[in-house]
């Protein structure tokens, strides 16, 4: 009898254990995708180009366009968290990992990014950023087969260490980098070479910034145009789709 109850208590062990001890491992969820959107928000990104690029992300999210290619996939659901960044050590995690699995997730996710406060206006660390993006996959409460980042800017990386090290380490952990330029109408009067490096800005970003399968840079003209870029975008990276002539992979 003994023997009998100790078994008996030892089984009520192992199966509290399972329930209690470990809820993480059992409330990953699985999506398609896991998407961080990194957004620059260094000195360069005067006030109204701001409210641009977080209204754009806000839009392109609840894009019909997108959610159909979020719900065409296995389990017509994406998680994505939002992240601006800027100098070395200026990252923030502004809007945490959420599922968009329709218009009202969609909805929530960019009425709560439209009203959140701006985080930071230094230098421009796009390795910062990287690294830092890279660490939360780490922390996600969800899993997928497919992990990137949406790295956008509209300069070169001048602060932090060599960007082409953290996109490096990045792609080893099997991680995929695509790049959202945004051209600038006319070059920084004290920096012009950040804005408009020699080669132009899509290719530093397509030679420094972006790898792994598929990479791609896709480029705003202006940023007023921004919000059809980021929608062209994540539909691309979504649905894993071919990339239109205006789309242009790295290579």
């Amino acid at each position: 009898m003994k023997l009998v109850r100790a078994l008996l208590i030892l089984l009520a062990t192992v199966v509290a254990t399972s329930m209690f001890a470990a809820p993480s491992a059992r409330a990953q969820q699985d999506v398609d995708l896991l998407l961080v959107l990194a957004a620059d928000v260094s000195r360069s990104i005067d006030t109204p180009k701001f409210q641009l690029q977080r209204e754009g992300y806000a839009n392109a999210v609840a894009d019909k366009r997108v959610l159909e290619a979020i719900t065409a996939g296995r389990y017509r659901r994406i998680a994505i968290c939002f992240v601006e960044w800027s100098g070395v050590s200026a990252q923030k995690l502004v809007i945490p990992w959420t599922v968009i699995d329709g218009p009202e997730t969609a909805r929530k996710f960019g009425d709560q990014l439209i009203e959140l406060p701006r985080s930071f206006a230094e230098r421009t660390s796009i390795s910062g950023g990287i690294d830092f993006s890279v660490r939360l996959f780490d922390e996600a409460p969800f899993k997928a087969a497919r992990r990137t980042i949406d790295v956008s800017g509209d300069g070169t990386n001048n602060s932090g260490r060599d960007v082409t090290l953290a996109r490096d380490e990045a792609l080893a952990k099997g991680i995929t980098i695509n790049g959202l330029v945004i051209l600038s109408d006319r070059p920084m009067a004290w920096n012009p070479e950040h804005t408009n490096p020699p080669g132009g800005l899509p290719n530093y970003f397509r030679d420094n910034v972006i790898g792994g399968p598929g990479a791609f840079v896709v480029v705003a003209e202006d940023f007023n145009s921004f919000g059809q870029a980021i929608v062209k975008k994540l539909i691309a990276e979504i649905a894993e789709a071919p990339l239109s002539p205006s789309v242009k992979p790295r290579g």
